[in-house]
Parts: C-alpha cells; sequence; structure tokens
C-alpha cells in the first residue's frame, strides 16, 4: 500500500483548544448532476464500533431497513501501532476487509487522493468499484440516507427527518454539534487548562439545557424519534463508559440526571441502537487506544466499570408520549 505521510496533530491550536479537521470529500448523494449516483450494492460504508460519528450512520442505515443497498464494513476499535493514526480491519480474516481487500482505511483515502494528508475517518463511504472514498461527511451522511436514498428504505420505515421539522432539527443539530458531540472531544483533547474548563463549563451547560428539555417530551421533538436523536444518544451512550473517565468530562454521570438517564434506556431499548452499540469496542477505543497524534502511547490497563446492568431496565418514559410507539412512520407530515 501506499504510504500515508507522517504528520504531527494539525487539529490543536496555538491557544491548546481541539479544532477538528473537515471532512474532505464532501459530494452529496442524490439524482442530480454533480452527485454521487444512488445505487445499491454500489457502496459500503465503513465503520467502528467505537466511533460516535459513524454509529449514527450505522443505526439509521439499520432502521431505515438500508442494509439491503448499502453493506458496512468494520474496523477494529484498537488503532493499528504504526506510524500514523489509521483504522486497521483486524476484525476481518487475514486482517483485510472482506470486499475492498484492504487492510488499512488509509489506503481508500489515498485511493480517492494520492495527496490526502488528514486522519481517515470514520464513517466514509466507499465506491465499491473504485475502492476509493467517495464521501466522508458524517454531519450530513444520515440526512441523505434518511432523503435521497428513500426509494430503498424498507418498507414501513420511519420518517426521522419529518418536513416541517427540518429547519428545527438542523438547528439542534448544529448545537449538539458544538457543544456536546463534538464538546467531549474539546474537553478531552484540550492542550491548556483554560480551553479544557471553557470546553467542560460549554459541555455541561448544554447538558443541563437538554435534561430540562426532557423533562416534559419524551424525545427531542415530541413523540417520536429523529434524527437529532440518534446524534445525541451516540454521545450518551458512551459518556459514562469511556468520556467521563478518559476525557475529564467527570462533573456528573448521565445516569445522575433522572430525565437524559431515562432517555438515552429508552432509546437503548429501540431497535437500531442496543444491537449496534458495543460498549466493549467503546471501552477499548477511549480508554487504550484513541488519538490524534501517531506517537502519543496510552495506558495499557482497560477500566473494569461502570456497572452496566441498568441499561434495560423500565425507564417509565411512555408517559411522556402519546402514543406507544417511537418512530413516526408517515412519510408524508
Amino acid at each position: 500500500m501506499k504510504e500515508m505521510p507522517l504528520n504531527n496533530p494539525k487539529e490543536i491550536s496555538s491557544d491548546g483548544s481541539f479544532k477538528r479537521q473537515t471532512n474532505r470529500f464532501t459530494t452529496p448523494f442524490g439524482n442530480q448532476e454533480g452527485c454521487l449516483p444512488i445505487e445499491p450494492g454500489r457502496y459500503r460504508l465503513l465503520s467502528s464500533p467505537a466511533c460516535p460519528w459513524a454509529h449514527r450512520a450505522v443505526i439509521v442505515r439499520k432502521i431505515l431497513g438500508l442494509d439491503q443497498a448499502i453493506s458496512l464494513g468494520t474496523a477494529s476499535p484498537i488503532r493499528p501501532q504504526i506510524d500514523r493514526v489509521d483504522w486497521e480491519f483486524s476484525l476481518d480474516e487475514q486482517h483485510l476487509d472482506p470486499v475492498l481487500k484492504v487492510r488499512y482505511i488509509s489506503e481508500l483515502y489515498l485511493n480517492a487522493e494520492a495527496s490526502y494528508t488528514g486522519r481517515p475517518t470514520v464513517p466514509a463511504m466507499v465506491d465499491v468499484t473504485t475502492k476509493k472514498v467517495v464521501n466522508n461527511d458524517y454531519f450530513t451522511l444520515t440526512n441523505s440516507f434518511e432523503t435521497v436514498w428513500a426509494p430503498y428504505h424498507k418498507e414501513g420505515a420511519p420518517n426521522l427527518y419529518p418536513d416541517h421539522l427540518r429547519k428545527d432539527i438542523d438547528e439542534l443539530n448544529d448545537i449538539l454539534f458544538h457543544d456536546v458531540n463534538n464538546g467531549v472531544y474539546k474537553c478531552g483533547f484540550a492542550h491548556s487548562k483554560h480551553t479544557y474548563e471553557s470546553a467542560f463549563d460549554t459541555l455541561f451547560a448544554r447538558i443541563e439545557q437538554l435534561e430540562q428539555r426532557l423533562e416534559q417530551k419524551r424525545f427531542l421533538f415530541g413523540d417520536y424519534i429523529t434524527d437529532s436523536d440518534i446524534r445525541l444518544y451516540t454521545t450518551l451512550v458512551r459518556f459514562d463508559a469511556a468520556y467521563y473517565t478518559a476525557f475529564n468530562t467527570n462533573k456528573h454521570l448521565i445516569r445522575e440526571y433522572p430525565n437524559l438517564w431515562g432517555y438515552v434506556r429508552d432509546l437503548y431499548q429501540s431497535t437500531g441502537f442496543s444491537d449496534t452499540t458495543d460498549f466493549e469496542a467503546i471501552k477499548k477505543h477511549y480508554h487504550l487506544s484513541i488519538t490524534i497524534n501517531p506517537v502519543q502511547s496510552k495506558p495499557s490497563i482497560l477500566p473494569k466499570g461502570p456497572d452496566l446492568t441498568g441499561w434495560d431496565q423500565a425507564h417509565g418514559r411512555e408517559s411522556l408520549s402519546q402514543s406507544e410507539k417511537k418512530f413516526l412512520f408517515d412519510k408524508e407530515s
């Protein structure tokens, strides 16, 4: 394979704050000129069970039944011990993705752009005919699955991105990204006390607002799960098991917030959530392997906790909903 250039982390600013790299491959899916064509069987979604950005795409793919149209490749939660940050298909036979026949995700990035020097990230949509990454835009990928990929949804698939809520969902998603989804990383990767404490305060101020929002609503927009709930879930489900200790987001555990704790268990017990959530992979990645620096070492002891027995306990949040259903099935609403 081609060698990825060895770089020092470029995502730490001069003030010590973490500035996440922008996504390089953002061509949208669609039926218009210049878009990536919607073709079942043409693309493979690359993921890791540890990664929250990839997890939300995996959840939406599962809920909508797109597993029949888009295949899934799974990288190990443990980073390979090489001179760069990468993802490896070490869970597969011969350490090769069974469809793409590559060992490292970086190979597919370099196939797409030989001069690519960023971190190879998941989720990544790969054209199996060319073995090139064609889209790694985690911010819009679930919305593509929910809209332009609709012809390949399973019968009775829910509407996770209803027209009348899209503006509100987009606005909330932007807040969730900056303050919560990426907010935990701003804490974990901060290189100065000031930037860490600023990110910490912003994160918990937003968590406390969400706790209040969910006091009267079963889900973020009412009775039904939307795209925003999926984005919040992938951070909340990792919080106590990983972020609280590995990223020093240790003001409170999520299970100490009554509404958020019931809410995330409600989601966990829904189709597409628990069956795509791998706590062991999450713990291994964040405590043993996560890095944006190819020369950064991690401790070798995996924490024994937390206690996971509470995830299947009754949450009682049905009382906040006028319907027992969790998903909105009306495609036109």
